[in-house]
Protein backbone atom coordinates (compact mmCIF):
# COMPACT_ATOMS: atom_id res chain seq x y z
CA UNK A 1 0.00 0.00 0.00
CA UNK A 2 1.89 3.00 -1.23
CA UNK A 3 -0.53 5.00 -3.00
CA UNK A 4 -2.35 7.52 -0.68
CA UNK A 5 -6.12 7.27 -0.70
CA UNK A 6 -7.81 8.87 -3.40
CA UNK A 7 -10.59 11.93 -2.14
CA UNK A 8 -14.31 10.82 -3.07
CA UNK A 9 -14.36 12.93 -5.96
CA UNK A 10 -11.60 10.73 -7.55
CA UNK A 11 -13.59 7.88 -6.77
CA UNK A 12 -16.61 8.63 -7.65
CA UNK A 13 -14.88 9.94 -11.38
CA UNK A 14 -13.17 6.26 -11.14
CA UNK A 15 -16.54 4.71 -10.62
CA UNK A 16 -18.23 6.55 -13.29
CA UNK A 17 -15.26 5.44 -15.66
CA UNK A 18 -15.01 1.81 -14.92
CA UNK A 19 -19.03 2.19 -15.11
CA UNK A 20 -19.35 3.38 -18.60
CA UNK A 21 -16.32 1.77 -19.96
CA UNK A 22 -16.04 -2.03 -18.70
CA UNK A 23 -18.69 -4.37 -20.04
CA UNK A 24 -18.75 -7.05 -17.95
CA UNK A 25 -19.97 -7.48 -14.09
CA UNK A 26 -20.02 -9.93 -11.30
CA UNK A 27 -23.69 -10.15 -10.50
CA UNK A 28 -24.11 -12.02 -7.05
CA UNK A 29 -27.84 -12.96 -6.36
CA UNK A 30 -29.77 -15.25 -3.68
CA UNK A 31 -32.86 -17.61 -4.02
CA UNK A 32 -35.51 -16.86 -2.18
CA UNK A 33 -34.47 -19.78 0.39
CA UNK A 34 -31.47 -17.92 0.60
CA UNK A 35 -28.76 -20.05 -1.43
CA UNK A 36 -26.43 -18.04 -3.47
CA UNK A 37 -25.51 -17.78 -7.16
CA UNK A 38 -22.48 -15.98 -9.01
CA UNK A 39 -22.02 -15.17 -12.42
CA UNK A 40 -20.39 -12.90 -15.10
CA UNK A 41 -22.85 -10.86 -17.02
CA UNK A 42 -22.46 -8.04 -19.92
CA UNK A 43 -23.97 -5.20 -19.01
CA UNK A 44 -24.45 -1.27 -20.07
CA UNK A 45 -24.80 1.79 -17.63
CA UNK A 46 -27.04 4.78 -19.26
CA UNK A 47 -26.14 7.39 -16.25
CA UNK A 48 -28.95 5.69 -14.06
CA UNK A 49 -28.94 2.37 -14.34
CA UNK A 50 -27.52 -1.28 -15.59
CA UNK A 51 -29.25 -3.01 -17.83
CA UNK A 52 -27.91 -6.68 -18.35
CA UNK A 53 -29.93 -9.61 -19.85
CA UNK A 54 -29.88 -13.41 -19.03
CA UNK A 55 -32.21 -16.31 -19.37
CA UNK A 56 -35.33 -16.15 -17.55
CA UNK A 57 -34.88 -19.84 -16.73
CA UNK A 58 -31.55 -19.42 -15.20
CA UNK A 59 -31.02 -19.36 -11.18
CA UNK A 60 -29.85 -15.81 -11.99
CA UNK A 61 -32.67 -14.73 -13.97
CA UNK A 62 -35.00 -16.64 -11.17
CA UNK A 63 -33.49 -15.06 -8.04
CA UNK A 64 -33.51 -11.54 -9.80
CA UNK A 65 -37.21 -11.95 -10.53
CA UNK A 66 -38.56 -13.22 -7.49
CA UNK A 67 -36.36 -10.98 -4.82
CA UNK A 68 -35.42 -7.57 -7.01
CA UNK A 69 -32.46 -7.43 -5.19
CA UNK A 70 -28.11 -8.05 -6.69
CA UNK A 71 -25.37 -6.84 -5.29
CA UNK A 72 -22.52 -6.15 -8.28
CA UNK A 73 -18.82 -5.92 -8.16
CA UNK A 74 -16.64 -4.21 -10.91
CA UNK A 75 -12.87 -4.64 -10.90
CA UNK A 76 -9.78 -6.13 -9.19
CA UNK A 77 -9.55 -7.25 -5.61
CA UNK A 78 -7.92 -4.56 -5.31
CA UNK A 79 -9.92 -1.76 -7.25
CA UNK A 80 -13.16 -2.93 -6.57
CA UNK A 81 -16.64 -1.18 -6.83
CA UNK A 82 -19.64 -2.54 -4.94
CA UNK A 83 -23.03 -1.97 -5.86
CA UNK A 84 -25.96 -2.66 -4.23
CA UNK A 85 -29.04 -2.22 -6.47
CA UNK A 86 -32.81 -2.78 -7.17
CA UNK A 87 -33.75 -4.80 -9.97
CA UNK A 88 -36.45 -4.03 -12.81
CA UNK A 89 -37.57 -7.17 -14.54
CA UNK A 90 -38.65 -6.15 -17.97
CA UNK A 91 -39.71 -8.53 -20.96
CA UNK A 92 -37.57 -8.62 -24.20
CA UNK A 93 -40.29 -6.12 -25.69
CA UNK A 94 -39.91 -4.02 -22.91
CA UNK A 95 -37.58 -1.32 -23.94
CA UNK A 96 -37.32 1.20 -26.97
CA UNK A 97 -35.39 -0.71 -29.41
CA UNK A 98 -32.53 1.79 -29.30
CA UNK A 99 -31.80 0.53 -26.17
CA UNK A 100 -31.76 -2.69 -26.82
CA UNK A 101 -29.35 -1.81 -30.01
CA UNK A 102 -27.57 0.31 -27.70
CA UNK A 103 -26.97 -2.93 -25.48
CA UNK A 104 -26.18 -5.39 -28.35
CA UNK A 105 -23.55 -2.48 -30.23
CA UNK A 106 -21.81 -2.19 -26.44
CA UNK A 107 -21.82 -5.95 -25.64
CA UNK A 108 -21.61 -7.59 -28.65
CA UNK A 109 -24.39 -10.32 -27.61
CA UNK A 110 -28.32 -9.34 -28.38
CA UNK A 111 -31.06 -11.65 -26.24
CA UNK A 112 -33.45 -10.63 -28.76
CA UNK A 113 -31.86 -13.23 -31.32
CA UNK A 114 -31.36 -16.10 -28.90
CA UNK A 115 -33.67 -19.28 -29.00
CA UNK A 116 -33.30 -19.12 -25.67
CA UNK A 117 -35.72 -16.56 -23.38
CA UNK A 118 -34.32 -14.08 -21.79
CA UNK A 119 -35.24 -10.88 -19.96
CA UNK A 120 -33.92 -7.57 -19.15
CA UNK A 121 -32.63 -6.79 -15.59
CA UNK A 122 -32.43 -2.94 -15.39
CA UNK A 123 -30.32 -2.65 -11.65
CA UNK A 124 -30.54 0.73 -10.13
CA UNK A 125 -28.08 1.16 -7.83
CA UNK A 126 -28.73 1.76 -4.23
CA UNK A 127 -25.67 1.94 -2.41
CA UNK A 128 -21.59 2.24 -4.14
CA UNK A 129 -18.82 1.68 -2.06
CA UNK A 130 -14.82 1.99 -4.06
CA UNK A 131 -11.86 1.21 -2.76
CA UNK A 132 -8.47 0.36 -3.59
CA UNK A 133 -6.59 -0.67 -0.52
CA UNK A 134 -7.11 -0.76 3.39
CA UNK A 135 -6.50 3.05 3.83
CA UNK A 136 -9.77 3.44 1.60
CA UNK A 137 -12.02 1.11 3.47
CA UNK A 138 -13.46 3.50 5.92
CA UNK A 139 -14.51 6.13 3.72
CA UNK A 140 -15.50 3.91 0.81
CA UNK A 141 -19.44 4.42 0.93
CA UNK A 142 -19.87 6.56 -2.23
CA UNK A 143 -23.99 5.98 -2.93
CA UNK A 144 -26.68 5.96 0.03
CA UNK A 145 -30.25 5.26 -0.84
CA UNK A 146 -29.90 5.92 -4.42
CA UNK A 147 -27.68 9.31 -4.08
CA UNK A 148 -24.20 10.09 -5.12
CA UNK A 149 -22.78 11.71 -1.55
CA UNK A 150 -20.76 13.67 -3.64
Amino acid sequence: MDAEPRSHAQRRHDTEHRLTHDVDVWVASASADGAPYLVPLSFDWDGEALLAATPTNSPTGRNLATTRVVRLALGRTRDVTMIDGDVEVLELDGLPPERCDRFADRTGFDPRVSATSYRWFRIVPRRIQSWREENELSDRELMRDGRWLI
